[in-house]
């Protein structure tokens, strides 16, 4: 496969540092450059064309929630939020700008590279200790809707996709565990963000787990 194109944007340069040396040793990824604030990712990408941004939120000059609303209103590339534990309000007004997903710093190597690769295959992605901050879940998800969430609205194959969602599965994990194609999963989960008028799979799982929208 092409190799994913990515920029790096965080004001830490060891978080930089770091990433760029995990990503650069995997004949997957080509790291086309790093950028300590928002504006210099934006116009690193104009010159570069990446497929991903691994952008953190709190930058000086631009912060990752603006940056993240300009590119894709740019249509610059996706946006896959770096962030700390306390970040969860700051990560409710990115994926409202359009980022595709949110990892926790502290991941190991081979979660980072999976979470890039779903994002580019076009997945959202969500890390567990963040959907328990936004959700006020408890660590083991129990998948019953909460009650702002209508049920009466889907046929039982479509809750069955929901839940699967509101537990982190990939589009492949969710094939497997319901023995139908990864195409009919995309097509299910397209119709039903439509329904709901969601932009990501992020907001369909805390949707469906805690009866808010984001």
């Amino acid at each position: 496969m092409d190799k994913i194109k990515i920029i790096i944007a965080d004001d830490s340069d060891f978080v930089r540092d770091g990433m760029k040396i995990i990503l650069d040793v995997d004949d997957d990824f080509e790291v086309l450059g790093t950028a300590s604030t928002g504006r210099e990712a934006i116009e690193l990408a104009r010159g570069e064309a990446p497929d991903i941004f691994l952008m953190d939120i709190q930058m000086p000059e631009m912060d990752g929630i603006e940056a993240t609303k300009q590119i894709v209103e740019q249509g610059l590339g996706k946006v896959l939020i770096l962030t700390t534990f306390d970040d969860d309000e700051l990560v409710r007004k990115a994926l409202k700008n359009g980022a595709k997903g949110y990892l926790i710093k502290n991941h190991t190597p081979d979660h980072l590279k999976q979470m890039i690769k779903s994002v580019y295959y076009g997945t959202g992605v969500m890390d567990e200790n963040v959907l328990e901050t936004l959700t006020g879940s408890a660590p083991a998800i129990t998948g019953n809707a909460a009650a702002g969430f209508d049920v009466s609205d889907y046929s039982p194959r479509e809750l069955e996709i929901i839940k699967a969602v509101a537990e982190g599965l990939s589009n492949k994990e969710i094939a497997g565990k319901l023995f139908i194609s990864e195409g009919t999963v995309k097509n299910y989960i397209t119709g039903i963000l439509a329904k709901e008028g969601l932009s990501h799979r992020t907001a369909l799982a805390v949707y469906y787990l805690t009866g808010k929208r984001q």
